[in-house]
Formats: C-alpha cells, structure tokens, sequence
C-alpha cells in the first residue's frame, strides 16, 4: 500500500462523499463510478469492499450499496482488568517496522520490500501448483520441517564451510520466519532469570523474545569492526550468561558487518567459555556491494553456533521460512522447546518455498533485488546529502534494507519521528533498537518498502524539521 493502489485512491474520493450523505443513501452505481473515477468495474468493487471494511458503506444484494448508518457504540469500560491483572511485567513488543499507516504516508519505517521487488510471477506460479495437489491441504507436515526443504538449509549452510563435520537435515529445524526460530532458541538456552548478551543496538524482536522469556539482556556495545570480543568475554564472565545473540552480516539496524578478525576471536571466546552464539542471518540474500562473507556456523564444528536463515525478506511476508541450525543436546531441546508455539509449519507453505527456491528464477530474482536495493541505497542517501546534510550516516551499508541515521543536537529521535509522521513520512526512532538506556540520536530509515521517486519528498520533510 506504500506504493499506492487504484482501489484505495478510489476508496479514499469516495469517503469524503459518503460522510456528507445521510445514512440510506444510495450510491452511483458501478458502471458510474467507474466512469467517474477512470477505472475498470473490479477496481471500484475493490474500493467498495474497503469502505465496507471500514462499516462506510453495506451492500445489498440485487438492490445496491447504502451509506450505512452510524453505530452508536456504549463505551466499554475495562477499568475492571487493572485489579485482576495486577503487577505488570508487559512491554511494548511492536517495533515501528511492523506498523502500517495511511497509503500517503511515506514509509521509511517498514521492515519488509515494497511488493515490486519480491518475485511475484514465481510466488504465483509455486501457489498454483502446489494448490494442484489435491492432499497437501489435508496433511500435517513433520515436526522438523519437510525433508526437501530442510536440506536446502543444511547445503547452504555446508557450501560455506572448508572443512570439519558437516551439515545436513537432520541438523535443521524449519520454522515459521525467523522470530519463531529466535523465541525458540533463547527458551532452550537459558532459563527465565538468567541473562542473554546482545549487541547494542540490535534487532527490536529479538529483544521482546529474550524479554517474553524472563531473560535479562546484558548490552554489548557495536564497534567500526563489529564488536569487542574482548568485552564480549568479559560481559559473559561476569554475568553468567551462556548466551550471545549477534547479526554479524548487515545487522538490523546499523547495517554492520563484523570483521574477520572479530569473527575469528568471537569464535574462540564461545569455546573457553562454553556458551553460544544465536546467529542470526537474516538478510543473506541481501547484498548489493560485495557478496556477504560466511556464516560463523560455517567455521562451527562443535555446537556452538546456533544459526537462523529466513526467507521471509527475499521471498515473502506471506511465506513465513527460516531454518534452524544446531547440533547436539541443544538441537533437542531447541525442537522440544519450539513445538510450545507452533507443532509446525503448514506444508502448503514449506512446498511452495521448495518450488520457488528450485526455480531457475529464483536466482535471477536474487540478482536483480540486490540491484535495486543498491540503487534505492544510493538515492535515499543522495538526497539526503542534498537536503538534509546535518543528518549523518557514519557507516554506509554494504547489505540490508536500511539507513542508520544519527541526528544533530539537539534533536530527540522521538520527538522528530512524531512530527515527522504528522508531515506524512513514518520514520523509526532509535529507541527500541537499544537493550537497555538509549541513545535519542539515532533514526532508522529504510529504503526498502517506498520508491526512489518519493525519497526527495522524505528529505525534505526532514530537512525541515531539522532547520
């Protein structure tokens, strides 16, 4: 919706109209709306859906479609709740990038690509075959996951690796996205009260994960090559915790890829102090300046490294894939532990990854969403060079779907992005991406979900903001 639709343009003329009429008014009919608004009869019954959606407007069949009247709600009361669920341990959980505005509302905020860069043709075409098969409806997949796809997972992983034990399906557990195999992990690894160690900033949902679990997160500060192992082997020491959570490849949100060193030394604290790393590689297919270096679980021999690779942002928001890579003792109890939330993942869903990823085109579509996320990288920050040249990026990102922003002084993140989205752009504060104290300077901006041609638009609103 980011990009605009006919039907929501033509819903949108339309509530005006309906709002000035009395409730039982008739409307024009199809064929005159149609004619009015310059477009095809499907397209106005798809904007007649949406009013309907929104209680404007009630079809009557063989007769028309009515302004409907006003519905006069008794407020509820649930002053009753406060008492009967007493002390709170709840925390907002809803991080920006999830959250959708109006259609006009430019989006520098969301999470996912705009539908243009995902491969519509071949996710249509996978669902049409798939659907062909008159039993995959009425079939519960196995617990770990279909034997096909768990073996995509395992040779991806393996084509990594330059030696040692290897991977294979038994190793992988498919999940429902990356945030399910998260929550998995961390209520297999540790228990409600002990700690969890993570880079600050860090991915939103992972924090509300380790949080929903009871575990407390210890920050790890980032650095120009990633993070301090050194700090990383003090920070597990002193707290305890068997536990690292870390995107070492264009981390979510600041796009930082750990240096080779980094990973080598990362590698070798894991194993003098016998914990583990949850890996998260949630965006390998995003690339666009070199290709992503490898997984830490690819120089991982001994367990230590639990490793998650979603699908979801390459493929789909729709088709809901990740694997679950570990080994051991650890893998059981994290299949144990997985099956609290979900028993599996619909094999509809797993077989229509599987045709996709088989697809000749699946590549092809890889190269050309690498481009274009290039391309939508370099214009965003152009015209903010341009515009708005206060707001500094201090590293640009090799791979991801976004900019990490750090605002002049004394600008609060919060405070712009609420003006900010009063002006018609939703942008992220840096808030919720901090374990613990934030730093109010920072702002998320993605350029993944709007068109370039909107980017000098959002820059302008910021440079006014700011001056």
């Amino acid at each position: 919706m980011n990009d605009g639709s006919s039907a929501a343009r033509v819903a949108a003329g339309l509530r005006g109209w309906v709002r000035t009429r009395p409730a039982g008014t008739r409307l024009p009919s199809t064929r005159s709306l149609a004619t009015e608004h310059h477009v095809g009869p499907v397209t106005v019954q798809q904007a007649l859906q949406l009013l309907v959606a929104d209680g404007l407007v009630e079809t009557r069949p063989g007769v028309g479609t009515f302004v409907a009247a006003a519905r006069q709600a008794r407020p509820a009361d649930v002053s009753w709740q406060t008492t009967a669920l007493g002390p709170s341990e709840v925390f907002d959980t809803e991080g920006s990038g999830v959250r959708t505005f109006a259609p006009d509302v430019i989006g520098l905020h969301a999470g996912y690509p705009s539908p243009s860069l995902l491969p519509g043709p071949l996710l249509r075409s996978a669902v049409q075959k798939v659907a062909r098969d008159p039993d995959v409806l009425m079939r519960a997949a196995p617990n770990s996951g279909l034997p096909q796809l768990r073996a995509w997972f395992a040779r991806e992983l393996d084509g990594h690796r330059a030696g040692g034990a290897g991977v294979d399906e038994s190793d992988v557990i498919v999940t429902s996205g990356g945030q399910a195999a998260l929550s998995a992990a961390f209520r297999a690894l540790a228990s409600p009260g002990e700690t969890v160690v993570m880079e600050s900033p860090t991915y939103w949902g992972a924090m509300a994960a380790a949080r929903a679990h009871g575990l407390r997160i210890v920050p790890l500060a980032r650095t120009a090559d990633g993070i301090d192992p050194e700090d990383l082997d003090a920070a597990l020491a002193a707290h305890g915790s068997r536990v690292f959570y870390a995107q070492p490849t264009y981390a979510n949100p600041t796009g930082d890829v750990w240096a080779p060193q980094v990973r080598a030394r990362v590698g070798e604290v894991l194993a003098d102090r016998k914990a583990f790393l949850v890996e998260d590689d949630w965006a390998r297919d995003l690339y666009y300046d070199a290709e992503a270096p490898a997984p830490l679980a690819a120089a991982d021999d001994d367990g230590h490294v639990v490793y998650v690779r979603s699908l979801t942002k390459s493929m789909s928001p729709s088709i809901r894939v990740a694997g679950l890579v570990a080994r051991g003792p650890a893998l059981r109890r994290i299949r144990a532990s997985r099956w609290v939330s979900e028993l599996f993942v619909p094999a509809f869903t797993q077989q229509v990854a599987i045709d996709v990823l088989a697809h000749p085109g699946w590549n092809r579509h890889r190269g050309a969403l690498r481009r274009a996320l290039r391309t939508r990288r370099d214009t965003l920050l152009a015209e903010l060079t341009r515009a708005v040249p206060e707001l500094r990026v201090d590293r640009v990102p090799r791979g991801g779907l976004s900019l990490w922003a750090r605002l002049p002084r004394p600008h609060h993140a919060d405070q712009v992005a609420e003006a900010a989205l009063a002006a018609g752009l939703a942008i992220s504060p840096g808030a919720e991406w901090f374990p613990t104290e934030p730093y109010g300077q920072f702002v998320r901006l993605s350029f993944a979900a709007t068109q370039e041609t909107r980017y000098a638009d959002a820059a302008r609103i910021l440079a006014d903001l700011l001056r």
